[in-house]
């Protein structure tokens, strides 16, 4: 009887008798399994002691698959059935070669089938078969295959939600609906997100592939790539937990939804929906509730920032601005503002296009433009209703801005966001807008602005020689630069993303002084304000972040990758 390679191998190496190999290969056709596969569930050799077999054998070297981090394998190299079918896993690929993990090389056919394949060389690294064959039924099972065999966690949805009459009427809706691998699928993504600290998913549709990337620390990473047809049905799952009409995909849709971990863990997540060429790309926002209420340390405020900020929130009146870009960690900022005020003796409501994060005792308000609810009428309604603090999620126009600007100068505190570069633009953003000097002045008594920079990992990171020279051009004054510090380095290690774990704000809080009062009624340029903000020691956010990078909490090379001189 002809042996495969592995057998002969064994018998040859005086590991296994001939006759031995030769019952377990009748086995291994009877039951239509592989060899490699019937010799380990046998028990005749251990994966262990077949790992170390074939590398002393085809002189290939060991790794031990239960170190890899399957999140960082790479992807698209190689055809997921190819290795599915050899039972292999492409670790990296240098110049023209891959390396690949195997536990039986002397297949010549898996080695042929991936030069055809790719077009490059292939270099053999020898793992236990137990170990990989988990690894590639994780990496490379087809979607449906892979949900069906996720291990079910204590979570759920939080389904008390209406079904729509499209739905009710529709016997393929519901089918979408209720297809039980779509449902754990998407659980799973949630799960995996939540876990990995993501602030967004996305998924994405493409004209032959469905790609699902997670946004961890500030950077998208692909994390799946389930199969195509996937789309329409994942679509439905997530659009009905989200409200959302899913007969209408011509389009953007935005909707809500809750997931529970644990008994009494709820993360909301925010939806959106937008219609591409080739189906709906859908991004969730995780919005944690705990975040809030971590308290105002845990977000990165310097000592004398923290202090300015908590003046004027207790304030009884006037207008609080926190300004910055999309994903900077305002909505946070405002929130953990508006914990620290929620007490019992006051009134507080919010005007949010949605309602992110659910704040109990605190009314909250999504905007509905359709229904007519929008800013200045959810203002307007709140004025009527005894309050004693305004959260605006954002002042988009004059007629916003002029109605929060007069809660203000009427016994009110307003927090709201605008989007602008720094603090002191943003007085010159509303005069932009057409709102009156005099009302700016008198209502506006703090900006902080504010940018997420990644932290570098505490577990990897390592100092850095960096020219004196370039330090002073990145900002740092010469008092500065005396050589008593070193700034720290990204390495990247297991324990976090290319040197980097979590993230850190940077901030510019500039209260209103009346000085600053008096350049907003001559109608000063932000330039002006900017030096009167330095005259009165309000860092700018370059010199925040250079403090942060002197601390040993992030990198020269963030900073200035996020911040303006």
């Amino acid at each position: 009887m002809a042996l495969p390679g592995l057998g002969r191998t064994l018998v040859t190496a005086g590991k296994l008798g001939q006759k031995a190999a030769e019952d377990i290969f009748r086995k291994a056709q009877s039951s239509r399994t592989s060899f490699i596969a019937e010799l380990t569930g046998s028990g005749a050799v251990s994966a262990f002691d077949l790992a170390h077999i074939m590398s002393t054998s085809f002189a290939a070297p060991l790794v031990d698959m239960e170190a890899i981090d399957i999140q960082r394998l790479p992807k698209g190299l190689l055809d997921t059935k190819i290795c599915a079918a050899y039972r292999i896993v492409v670790l990296s690929k240098r110049s023209n070669r891959l390396i690949v993990a195997t536990a039986d090389p002397s297949v010549q056919d898996a080695a042929e089938k991936i030069k055809f394949s790719t077009q490059l060389g292939v270099d053999w690294v020898i793992a236990e078969y137990d170990k990989l064959s988990r690894l590639v039924d994780a990496s490379s099972a087809t979607a449906t295959e892979a949900i069906e065999n996720i291990v079910g966690g204590d979570f759920e949805f939080d389904e008390d939600i209406p079904v729509s009459t499209a739905i009710e009427e529709s016997d393929n809706s519901a089918s979408e609906v209720e297809d039980a691998p779509v449902v754990k699928f998407l659980q799973k993504m949630l799960i995996d997100a939540f876990n990995m600290r993501a602030s967004d998913l996305h998924f994405e549709p493409f004209e032959h592939t469905y790609r699902v990337r997670f946004r961890v620390d500030g950077e998208l990473r692909e994390i799946s790539s389930p199969p195509v047809a996937i789309k329409e049905k994942l679509a439905a799952r997530i659009k009905v937990i989200s409200k959302l009409d899913i007969s209408e995909k011509r389009v953007p849709q935005d909707g809500k939804m809750k997931l529970k971990i644990g008994a009494d863990r709820v993360i909301d997540f925010r939806v959106s929906t937008l219609p591409t060429m080739f189906g709906e790309k859908i991004v969730i926002r995780i919005l944690d509730p705990s975040s809030a209420k971590l308290g105002i340390d845990a977000l990165g405020y310097e000592p004398a920032e923290k202090e300015r900020l908590l003046e004027a929130i207790k304030r009884p009146y006037g207008m609080v601005l926190v300004t910055g870009p999309t994903g900077s960690g305002k909505t946070v900022s405002l929130y953990t503002c508006l914990n620290i005020l929620n007490t019992a003796g006051v009134n507080i409501a919010t005007a949010e296009d949605p309602a992110e994060i659910t704040l109990p005792g605190v009314n909250q308000v999504s905007m509905n433009e359709k229904a007519g609810m929008t800013f200045p009428v959810a203002l307007k309604a709140f004025l009527r209703q005894d309050p004693d603090i305004i959260m605006v999620g954002e002042i988009r126009d004059v007629e916003t801005a002029d109605i929060a600007i007069k809660a203000a100068q009427t016994g009110h505190l307003v927090l709201s966001t605008l989007h602008t570069n720094d603090a002191p633009t943003t007085l010159t953003r509303m005069r932009n807008m057409g709102i009156a000097p005099f009302n700016i002045a008198s209502s506006v008594i703090l900006i902080t602005a504010q940018r997420l920079a990644r932290r570098l990992c505490p577990h990897c990171k390592t100092t850095v020689d960096i020219p004196r020279e370039a330090l002073l051009q990145a900002g740092f004054k010469e008092d500065d630069v005396d050589g008593s510090w070193m700034p720290f380095h990204p390495v990247g290690c297991d324990k976090c993303n290319n040197g980097y774990k979590g993230r850190v704000g940077i901030y510019q809080v500039m209260p209103i002084s009346e000085e600053m009062q008096r350049i907003v009624l001559r109608d000063g340029s932000a330039l002006e304000i900017a030096a009167q903000a330095e005259v009165e020691g309000v860092r700018s956010l370059r010199q925040s972040g250079l403090h942060k990078v002197k601390l040993g909490m992030t990198s020269l090379e963030e900073v200035l990758g996020c911040t303006n001189v």
